[in-house]
Order: C-alpha cells, then structure tokens, then sequence
C-alpha cells in the first residue's frame, strides 16, 4: 500500500492518519481503499479497541482530490458507477465499524471529507475546524453523504447544507449536532485521549452491541437511501452541469449555468 493512512497503535487506540498533508488529505481511488481496508482491520482485532480519524498536516480531509476532477468529467458509466459504490462503502464500513469511533477535526472537511468527520461516533473540532458539503458549486450531487446527514441532523439542516454548500464553523457544526464537542485551542488531542480513555474503561462487548442494535434501527432505512443514493451520485457525473462545473473550477472562474 502507499501509506496514504497511517496507522499508529496506542493502549488500545488505533489511530488512522489520512496520510496526504500536501493535498490537505484530499481522497483518491487509492485512499478510500485504504481506508477501508483499515476500518476493517480495526474493527476485526480484539488489541483495538477504540478508533481514532485524524488528519496529517493543516487540514482533516478536503474531500475529493480535485486533480481527478477532470478524469471524473470523461469517465464512462461504469467507471462512475465503480467510483460511486466506493464511495458508498467507505462510509458505511465507517457507520458499521463495530469499535467506538471518534473523529478528531482541525482545519477543512470538506464534502467527503466533512461526510467521514460527521459519521464517526464522536466528532471533536478545534476552534479553526470547518465544515462544508459543497459539491453542488461544482454541478455534483452530494447523494451518498446526504443519507447520513440527514439521520444525524435532519431533513431540514441537511437540505441547508447541502443545497447551499455553504461553509459553517466548528461552533455552528456543535449547535447542529455534526459536532459532540468543541476542543479549546490547543487541546484537540488531549480531550481526544481523554474521550478515548473513558470509552476503553467500557465494557467492549457492551460498545460492540450497542452500536449494533443504533445501527440496525436505521439499517433498512439506510439500505435504501444509500442504494438510491449511488444512483443519483453516478448519474449527476455525467450532466452538462458537472463538466461545466469542473471546467470551471480547473479554470477559476464562475461557471456558467444553463437554465
């Protein structure tokens, strides 16, 4: 593997670094494999027993790496199918990992990445933390995310979000809910080992079952959602709106929308 997670064990905290600090950990094809694969791994080793996504550099995670912007514009259907089913199961192996799983946010989540912040069991923001789901300024559909923002915050903030791609601060993201707790300056990785430590003091196989039972509540709900939802997602690829948009975005300037 390319090593763009990292992982790093601890007193029964595994950590996964998204490991891309010059590209603000924005995600590949490559990343999202590894970290599913890693999600996995964690959730199946009994030394885990708490998990830890944080990010390597002066951002979580900026979302999709732009530079594939324009492969994405002439991709066939299959490819935007593949990608939107990739997608798809990062987050859900995120949501149904059965370790506890915290968050730990500084600087940018953006689109996918605001997504992996906001699955998580606990979400932890620094002040500077900031959160946007902003695909529909580049002509995307932000369908995969929009199931589970919808399940933590609503119908009615989801459409918000989602329909105005805005950016909200850590404080806006707490009065939410996308955010358990706001960390004063300085101290992000200490309420984050404090959160961790208080959670390994738990039973483990009473955290493995709670989180199964939360999840089987929502999982009908969800199966459907996410089905319809990689649907939409690989279809909103392949509209004059996204290759405008993306050309737009690669050239700065504003895009031109047609009615």
């Amino acid at each position: 593997m390319s090593e763009t997670v990292r992982v790093e064990d601890a007193g029964g905290v595994r950590t996964l670094m998204l490991n891309r600090p010059a590209r603000r950990n924005a995600l590949t094809p490559e990343m999202r494999t590894e970290l599913i694969a890693e999600l996995r791994a964690a959730g199946s080793d009994p030394a885990c027993r708490v998990v830890v996504l944080a990010g390597k550099g002066d951002a979580f995670c900026a979302g999709l790496d732009l530079k594939l912007l324009a492969g994405l514009a002439g991709g066939t259907a299959a490819e935007h199918t593949a990608d939107a089913e990739q997608v798809a199961l990062m987050f859900r192996t995120l949501y149904d990992c059965p370790k506890p799983t915290v968050a730990a946010v500084h600087g940018a989540a953006i689109g996918g990445g605001a997504g992996l912040a906001t699955i998580c069991d606990f979400t932890l923001a620094a002040p500077e933390a900031w959160f946007a789901y902003s695909e529909v300024k580049i002509g995307f559909v932000p369908a995969v995310v929009a199931a589970y923002l919808v399940l933590h915050v609503g119908e009615k903030r989801a459409r918000d979000l989602l329909l105005t791609g805005r950016r909200l601060n850590a404080e806006e993201a707490f009065r939410m809910g996308l955010v358990n707790e706001l960390a004063p300056e300085g101290t992000l990785a200490e309420r984050t080992a404090e959160l961790t430590g208080a959670l390994i003091r738990n039973s483990p196989e009473s955290l493995r079952a709670t989180k199964a039972l939360l999840g089987a509540q929502s999982k009908a709900w969800l199966d459907a959602a996410v089905k319809d939802a990689m649907a939409a997602n690989a279809e909103s690829r392949t509209t004059e709106d996204f290759r405008e948009g993306v050309a737009a975005f690669l050239e700065k300037r504003e895009p031109v929308w047609k009615a």
